[in-house]
């Protein structure tokens, strides 16, 4: 059987759905993963695979969309299942076709979203680790999100970029940023909103309808500052989006310098991840938030 039949045929067997006569075109699936179109009659199924040690993976992601999806807010996948065979861990979703933002379901995505980090929960982290690409995401709960930052994000980031080789006089500021990072929340104190978490231009899309779709999601609960800085690197999203956000739920001033402290932690997972200019971008960050200090 080939890689794509083992996995069709846990589909069937943990699902009950008949996918005989099955076709399957290979589509983009990101940095991470690879994927596939699967069309069998009656049903389009869109399938992520990785190595069968990655199962974990998948299964936070399925428990992220689940959550999401209840609250109804912004539309995300519907799961089929997920599991595992000797090749390969992956995870079956509703195949939905997908088109760049407009203005309208840009604006409908930053009142939906708003919406979403109406939900907030007693903590901050969630209810299991997960992963932020394919890099481990620690949740474990804490009741103060300076020490969540702190210990949960920065910290971890700076000890696998040492492994990775970040210069250690970045390393030294990243320190020293690490133990000041109380200036920047002065007058300002979030509750944990249910996050996206890995809510990047290249997560967010149209439905066929032009309404709003998110997928791979990172998700924790969170300051909801987290997610809308996210959204301003790689890319970002138009104007109708925030001026929606906004409409819904404004922002704290103080959210112009702490964006940058957030986005710091994906630059430097992406030098975890792929290297490069990452580290003197996550440096000329760092130094700029040193500067408020």
């Amino acid at each position: 059987m080939s890689t794509l039949d083992n996995i069709v045929h846990d589909i069937e067997m943990q699902t009950g759905l008949r996918l005989t006569n099955y076709s399957a075109i290979s589509i983009g699936g990101g940095c991470i993963n690879s994927a596939y179109k699967l069309t069998a009659p009656a049903t389009d199924i869109f399938i992520k695979l990785n190595q069968p040690s990655l199962l974990h993976m998948f299964e936070a992601e399925v428990i992220g969309l689940q959550q999401l999806s209840v609250l109804k807010a912004v539309r995300v996948p519907d799961v089929v299942c997920y599991g595992k065979t000797e090749q390969h861990s992956y995870i079956a979703m509703e195949y939905i076709e997908l088109s760049p933002l407009n203005n309208q379901s840009a604006s409908q995505l930053g009142q939906q979203l708003a919406q979403q980090h109406h939900q907030q929960q007693d903590f901050f982290g969630w209810q299991l680790d997960n992963t932020i690409g394919s890099t481990p995401q620690a949740n474990q709960r804490h009741h103060d999100w300076l020490s969540f930052w702190q210990q949960q994000r920065l910290q971890p980031q700076f000890q696998l970029a040492q492994q990775n080789g970040l210069a250690k006089r970045i390393q030294d500021k990243g320190a020293k940023l690490t133990e000041s990072i109380a200036v920047f929340f002065d007058n300002y104190s979030p509750s944990p909103a249910l996050l996206h978490g890995d809510l990047w231009a290249g997560n967010a899309a149209a439905d066929s309808r032009g309404n709003p779709v998110i997928f791979d999601p990172a998700s924790y609960y969170g300051d909801r500052e987290a997610d809308l800085a996210m959204t301003e690197l790689f890319g970002g999203f138009n104007n109708d989006f925030y001026s929606a956000y906004q409409a819904e739920t404004p922002l704290d001033p103080g959210y112009k310098i702490r964006k940058t402290l957030y986005n710091l932690y994906h630059i430097l997972n992406h030098f975890n991840l792929f290297g490069g200019s990452y580290s003197a971008q996550a440096e000329s960050m760092i130094d700029q938030l040193l500067a408020e200090t």
